[in-house]
């Protein structure tokens, strides 16, 4: 079902639509406050806060839960491909966030949809490790971290280190790990990032911080140096925007680098 909206589940079109097909949203606003935040800005900006809070479609967490399931159960074939994202419009691992993103993730698997995560926060991790030791549950689930390597753009979120290690606990105990390598504050901290996590994530997400004209120069040396240090040791995606400032085409790049159809819990 192309270009799909539901109200909590929907198709994600252009800049978002490079991270994942189908996605899932409950709240708006965030308590990390990040400087660099998308939300902030535009058409986003009337309804961010400082503090989550559930779409003005849903009554309460109940109605969002139930909501979602009617739309999952009429799009899952859909969505059981590239798996359900986890969320543009908040960090869905929040305290105040995290049970509804449980209860959902855990409807989803029961429908053979797998789940795609994207946090700055570290504070729920031991507590997954410890309770969910279903292996198909490992299987499906991919946790990944925003890493920039500047805390003091991200105040409130957990610091980048501690996302690192997370990362490292996460991919011995038996979940897929991704990184999302955006925005790129410096190309330097960006690489150092990724460096840091060589071993341990199994997909990188790299792009520029929007509005920021790059020197092509140093977005190709960065490419390269990216690809040369991975290896193969992970799959590597580099955003549309990133390509075209350092003028680089994808057909060129090495079998490493994925396109936005990469299927994390298939390749």
């Amino acid at each position: 079902m192309k270009n799909f909206k539901g109200k909590a589940i929907y198709n994600p079109s252009g800049k978002a639509g490079e991270y994942s097909y189908w996605a899932c949203n409950f709240y708006t606003g965030c308590s990390n406050d990040c400087t660099y935040c998308y939300c902030k800005k535009g058409v986003m900006a009337k309804t961010w806060s400082d503090t989550p809070k559930l779409k003005k479609c849903f009554k309460d967490e109940s109605h969002a839960y139930s909501v979602f399931c009617d739309e999952l159960d009429k799009n899952s074939a859909k969505s059981q491909e590239h798996g359900l994202f986890f969320s543009f419009t908040t960090d869905p691992m929040l305290k105040s966030t995290i049970s509804l993103t449980d209860r959902a993730i855990r409807k989803a698997l029961g429908y053979y949809v797998p789940v795609k995560i994207l946090t700055k926060r570290t504070d729920w991790v031991d507590t997954w490790i410890k309770d969910v030791t279903s292996e198909a549950y490992k299987k499906n689930v991919a946790i990944g971290f925003t890493l920039t390597g500047h805390d003091e753009e991200e105040p409130n979120a957990s610091p980048n280190e501690e996302r690192i290690s997370a990362m490292r606990t996460l991919k011995l105990a038996g979940f897929k790990t991704w990184a999302s390598i955006e925005p790129i504050i410096s190309f330097y901290s960006s690489f150092q990032m990724i460096v840091k996590t060589i071993g341990f994530c199994d997909l990188y997400k790299i792009g520029l911080k929007s509005g920021v004209k790059y020197d092509k120069q140093d977005a190709k040396y960065f490419i390269e140096k990216v690809i040369e240090a991975v290896g193969d040791n992970a799959k590597i995606y580099f955003k549309d925007s990133l390509l075209e400032q350092a003028s680089v085409n994808r057909e060129d790049l090495p079998k490493s680098c994925v396109g936005r159809d990469c299927n994390l819990f298939t390749n």
